[in-house]
């Protein structure tokens, strides 16, 4: 048992020692029918502490041959870092979009580096941002793996809440340790970078680029992921982490605009 999961078992180990003496103090009963109290209540104190943790080393690869680490969280596999392919998985190229008039009146697939630069994007593995469009085409992930629905987002959500002790919010659970702006508000993502990640999703800063003004917005304060739900003809759904934020923001956005993607892996 790793000590991550001995520091999260503490409270509940605890609770369960003091019923346990309790028990014993308050039944005057002979000792074979304690033993039996004493065998029920160690079973209920080993089925509370099956927590499953999350799952490393696998990886998955796209059609440009990036590399990318998955972690499995309940019944859901996700990649641990944002999607930074320039070609659909049946070897299309996306095109790339650096013009602010352009990107405002794209009405098909495109994508983009945070400033225009990929040279950051890619060392501090944000990824590309990419409008909705490019994720209709249901050909953005590798083959295999898919874009998560609004739904698959509010599953991760509840799986994680298992990592609460160890991070102190839903968004620190998903946060990455390192890049985001650092702030005193307690449990929020910035406030000592160190507890976040317990979940292992490593959720990063990389900001947006906004429709119609075609403006970047929110490097290292926040992130956001679309999902492949559209809320309707203009909007579609995505979950977003901010820097002094304790919750996870999941609300619908132009799909003109570009934003983060994260994979999940398909159960079919």
């Amino acid at each position: 048992m790793s000590l991550e999961t001995i520091h999260r078992n503490w409270f509940h180990e605890h609770f369960f020692e003091l019923i346990f003496f309790f028990i014993l103090r308050t039944l005057d009963v002979f000792s074979a029918f304690k033993f039996v109290v004493i065998s029920f209540v160690l079973v209920l104190i080993v089925s509370c502490h099956s927590v499953n943790e999350p799952v490393f080393g696998g990886t998955v690869t796209d059609v440009d041959g990036n590399v990318y680490h998955t972690v499995t969280i309940g019944t859901q596999t996700w990649m641990i870092e944002n999607l930074k392919t320039t070609r659909l998985n049946d070897s299309t190229a996306i095109p790339l979009v650096t013009d602010s008039a352009a990107w405002a009146n794209q009405i098909a697939s495109g994508y983009c580096w945070y400033n225009n630069n990929d040279t950051i994007a890619k060392a501090n593995n944000y990824g590309a941002l990419y409008n909705w469009y490019s994720v209709y085409t249901a050909k953005l992930a590798p083959k295999g793996w898919h874009i998560p629905t609004e739904d698959e987002w509010a599953i991760l959500e509840k799986n994680v809440t298992d990592y609460y002790y160890l991070s102190g919010s839903l968004a620190k659970v998903l946060a990455a340790t390192t890049h985001w702006t650092s702030t005193t508000s307690s449990s929020t993502i910035g406030s000592n970078l160190a507890k976040n990640n317990s979940s292992g999703f490593t959720a990063l800063p990389g900001g947006y680029r906004l429709s119609p003004t075609s403006a970047f917005k929110m490097i290292n304060l926040q992130g956001a992921w679309w999902s492949s739900s559209q809320y309707n003809d203009s909007t579609a759904w995505n979950l977003a982490l901010t820097y002094n934020q304790t919750t996870v923001d999941r609300s619908y956005k132009s799909i003109k605009s570009g934003y983060s993607v994260r994979c999940i892996k398909d159960t079919r």
